[in-house]
């Protein structure tokens, strides 16, 4: 009899438990709080469109997600990092941060050589990278990781915008002046593509180094090839640069400059005497609706400038990992990414999914510079041209090398 007892009390004891554990499931946090990391350039020549604007995206986003600052009961931490970049600065950086600092997914990572290396030591780590800020179509393609997206843009989407439009107006002869690492290569590479297919033709190439000031040899050699197009496969302050030399050397004149990958920031520098007309592909624009405006606008009373898509794309990824921790209950990396892979995005910035391969499929627009006269107020600087759909601005699945995607 004592025995039935207690078998009795043992399955009731069992019961509730289990009963209790399904009303409220576990919410498991490692080091008992979320970490994360903006590693940016924060001192060099991607630290306009990204930099000190990427930090302030990321704590929009705590803030947004949360009053208090928490999720799950636990504190939000935030912290930051210049990489300089550098491979080996950032791959020690992501180290210490993830084995020592218990950083829980590392964001930014503007420069392709960053964004790999950094890649590389969180699927060892079995940690998350959100990629806003490097352009690189290896990215979610030969490279791709489980752990890792590329959330804002990708040399394929660039190339599919500015690089098609362009011949499509009949300058089909084209001489790049391209960044000499992996991500002028990549973009050199997805616009020759473009351009051939679209029945241009590559006369000439030059490769400068990264960073670099003056492009006046190679600018000479663009000028000399007689093509119709001189394309900036470069990006920052070294397209800023490249514009700038191409004017005073009159290139301008009889040569189209275009630069394949250019920012809100690029054009602030440049101004819209010299920058007018040019077109360019974007994934976010300040002034594309009314919620744009209003983040972009508060956005503007801390950094003083309107952000980039560099920067948009840092708020976005944070907001939506959060909001991931939240829905998994965990801050588990798997849990996390079968979350973000299965919720469709809609933040107001961004809209779209997460494929596969881990690249975020979402519009891109067309744009062009205004001039001058048709600028109504500070930073009302483009046209949007085009809206580019998100199947038509990502790299077909079925073109993939990703490891990630069936065949």
């Amino acid at each position: 009899m004592k025995f039935r007892k207690l078998t009795a009390a043992l399955v009731a004891g069992a019961f509730l438990a289990s009963s209790t554990a399904f009303a409220q499931p576990a919410q498991k946090l490692s080091g008992d709080a979320v970490k994360i990391g903006v590693l940016t350039d924060l001192s060099s020549t991607y630290s306009d469109l990204a930099g000190p604007g990427a930090v302030i995206a990321a704590k929009m986003a705590i803030a947004d997600f949360s009053k208090d600052g928490t999720v799950l009961g636990k504190k939000i931490e935030l912290v930051s990092a210049d990489h300089q970049n550098k491979a080996d600065i950032a791959a020690n950086k992501a180290r210490e941060w993830y084995d020592k600092d218990g950083v829980d997914v590392i964001v930014e990572l503007v420069s392709t050589n960053v964004a790999l290396a950094v890649m590389e030591v969180a699927e060892q780590k079995n940690k998350i990278t959100l990629v806003s800020g490097a352009a690189s179509l290896p990215i979610t393609n030969e490279k791709c990781t489980p752990v890792n997206v590329h959330w804002v843009y990708d040399t394929y989407a660039l190339s599919n915008g500015t690089a098609k439009a362009v011949v499509k107006q009949g300058k089909k002869n084209w001489y790049f002046l391209t960044a000499d690492y992996a991500f002028g290569a990549a973009l050199e590479r997805d616009a020759t593509a473009v351009v051939v297919a679209n029945g241009g033709k590559v006369v000439g190439t030059s490769k400068h180094p990264f960073p670099n000031s003056d492009f006046s040899s190679y600018l000479l050699k663009a000028q000399s090839s007689g093509a119709d197009v001189v394309a900036l496969a470069n990006a920052g302050q070294d397209t800023i640069n490249s514009v700038k030399q191409a004017s005073e050397f009159g290139i301008n004149k009889k040569q189209t400059i275009v630069p394949l990958l250019m920012f809100i920031s690029d054009i602030h520098a440049l101004g819209l005497n010299a920058a007018q007309g040019m077109l360019l592909t974007e994934g976010f624009y300040w002034d594309r609706d009314d919620k744009t405006r209003a983040w972009s606008k508060r956005f503007f009373e801390q950094h003083k400038r309107m952000p980039t898509m560099v920067q948009a794309g840092v708020y976005s990824s944070v907001l939506n990992y959060l909001k991931a921790v939240q829905t998994a209950g965990t801050d588990d990396t798997a849990a996390v990414m079968k979350v973000l892979k299965s919720t469709p995005i809609d933040d107001g910035l961004f809209k779209g999914k997460i494929r596969a391969d881990g690249k975020f499929e979402h519009d891109m627009y067309l744009l062009e510079v205004k001039t001058p006269a048709e600028a109504k107020s500070p930073w009302d600087y483009y046209h949007i041209r085009a809206v580019i759909p998100a199947a038509e601005a990502t790299q077909p699945l079925s073109l993939s090398k990703c490891k990630l995607v069936k065949s």
